[in-house]
């Protein structure tokens, strides 16, 4: 059985989130310069003491800009915590510098160290003067997949990560069950990837998020402002419980200083609050913020223009949420647990009713 082609987005369903216009593709790569890319491992054995079992995962890359120009000139970032049950290498460095200077890469929750390492290979094929000169520390953020991902056995390669670093390109995004979306759940249903974009000619910027969403009660899931959980419930067993997560990524060419990002990808809290997280105990809600205008010689914007910023990070946060929702498919998986896909016609007749 193949991996499921992604369905449908929520502007397709009548749904439109928010009041700021999208960018052309409505996705983190409107942008300019930021690329994704994505590696699905999709693979059942029976046998798993002689195989690897069933996986349902894979590696999805977002690149600020070509791996070697960021290394060498690092673009600005910060990264925020809502509920920190959860990792994201390089959190403390970009922290403290203020710069991102590698690709950034989702994947599952134990394949972090193997898709750290092959970040690292690749980026010492593209500059021989790594770990001579100087050193890296790879971003990469996790969620976990393990109800329906084996995860016990490292699924993922080295050229896994290659190959979604390598196919990262500008453009539509493939979402829901694909990359490290793949054996992700969202309130109770599947999820996995989901982007959106708003575009702000006010200050003439585009701002991008992209999200990996693990997170979530069926019973609270809200989708523009309508309380859809209360009547839409997956089919029993029930897969949500406390403990998920969901990374965030947000980018823009608004020449912004660390601390605006960082006060950027806090905004991303807010997007998924709308959509009925309440970051339990056990989840954990990590987000990064990057601008794709160099650190060197930045004029950051004024702070009294962040506000619509801020706004357009809520909005298309909210707007990935459910679009990763709506553009993931059934998908069954390890112990033959089964994360069923949102039903989009009930969904579109909820929201268009309670409006």
């Amino acid at each position: 059985m193949p991996p499921p082609a992604p369905r449908v987005r929520a502007r397709d369903l009548g749904i439109e989130i928010g009041r700021l216009p999208t960018g052309p593709v409505n996705a983190i790569t409107d942008v300019p310069g930021v690329q994704v890319g994505h590696s699905t491992v999709w693979r059942d054995e029976a046998d798993p003491p002689a195989g690897r079992g069933v996986a349902r995962t894979g590696v999805t890359a977002i690149l600020a800009g070509p791996p070697l120009d960021v290394m060498r000139r690092p673009v600005p970032a910060g990264v925020a915590v809502l509920n920190g049950a959860g990792e994201l290498t390089s959190a403390i460095q970009v922290a403290e510098w203020g710069v991102l200077a590698t690709p950034i890469l989702l994947t599952s929750t134990m394949q972090v160290g193997r898709a750290w390492d092959a970040l690292v290979d690749l980026l010492a094929d593209l500059d021989p003067s790594l770990g001579v000169d100087d050193v890296v520390i790879p971003m990469v953020g996790e969620c976990d997949d393990s109800t329906l991902n084996d995860a016990r056995r490292t699924q993922i390669s080295a050229n896994d990560v290659r190959a979604a670093v390598a196919t990262a390109a500008a453009g539509p995004v493939a979402e829901g069950a694909v990359g490290a979306g793949t054996g992700m759940i969202c309130c109770g249903w599947k999820g996995g990837i989901g982007t959106a974009s708003r575009r702000l000619e006010e200050i003439d910027a585009t701002v991008g998020v992209l999200l990996l969403t693990n997170f979530g009660s069926a019973e609270h899931l809200t989708v523009d402002g309508v309380p859809v959980g209360r009547s839409l419930r997956p089919p029993s067993p029930p897969l949500d419980d406390d403990a998920g997560s969901c990374i965030g990524i947000v980018a823009t060419d608004a020449p912004c200083s660390a601390h605006h990002l960082q006060r950027l990808a806090r905004r991303v809290g807010l997007g998924l609050a709308r959509c009925g997280s309440v970051a339990h105990h056990g989840s954990g809600e990590i987000f990064a913020a990057f601008g794709t205008v160099p650190a060197a010689g930045l004029v950051p914007i004024d702070d009294a223009r962040l506000n619509v910023l801020f706004a357009a990070v809520v909005e298309a946060s909210e707007e990935a949420v459910i679009n990763s929702l709506t553009a993931a498919d059934t998908v069954s998986g390890t112990a033959g647990r089964t994360a069923h896909g949102l039903p989009l016609d009930e969904l579109a007749t909820l929201v268009g009713s309670r409006r």
